[in-house]
């Protein structure tokens, strides 16, 4: 990346992550999100404000889905979810981390996938490389290290199976809020 893209990139990552997401209107920050930074979000679907990305592109939020406010999406490995998924406040999905074992302390990017359905609890942490299965749920708090089964709930650091969801679901969520 040559020096005028790459200053570029950085102001564009420091608008979007000090201004743009401190826009208290909703169709503003999408239309940022969708049109400039490359997002795809469905119909219906939020991003409450203060919520932060790594890169440009690489995000994907499903129809009737809502990241709640202050969230950090490290979407440099790419960040996919589903329809009616609800990211309470607060939440960390990681996609990059370095490699403990690399003599050179090597980068790495894993894509985090989470499906329809699922609820993910305040302050919970997604590590790279995770696929949360459709209906889960991540308790507040949770550390998910690992790939949850579809209907299971998970709590805990690191997180583990404490109970199973209906498979029944059937709902739509709709967080549409004036100011957030």
């Amino acid at each position: 990346m040559g020096r005028i893209a790459n200053f570029a990139f950085h102001a564009g990552l420091y608008i979007t992550n000090h201004a743009i997401n401190r826009i208290p209107s909703h169709s503003i920050r999408q239309a940022w999100y969708k049109g400039v930074w490359r997002c795809a979000i469905g119909r219906q679907s939020y991003i409450f404000m203060g919520t932060v990305f790594d890169t440009r592109g690489a995000f994907k939020l499903g129809p009737g889905s809502v990241v709640n406010q202050n969230c950090r999406l490290d979407n440099r490995g790419g960040i996919a979810i589903g329809s009616s998924v609800s990211i309470s406040a607060d939440v960390i999905i990681l996609t990059a981390d370095h490699d403990p074992n690399s003599r050179t302390f090597e980068g790495r990017c894993r894509p985090v996938v989470i499906d329809d359905y699922v609820f993910v609890g305040t302050r919970a942490m997604i590590l790279p490389g995770v696929t949360l299965g459709k209906g889960s749920v991540v308790a507040a708090g949770a550390v998910v290290t690992k790939s949850v089964a579809p209907y299971s709930i998970v709590a805990g650091v690191p997180a583990k199976t404490i109970g199973q969801r209906t498979p029944d679901l059937d709902y739509s969520l709709n967080y549409g809020r004036l100011f957030f």
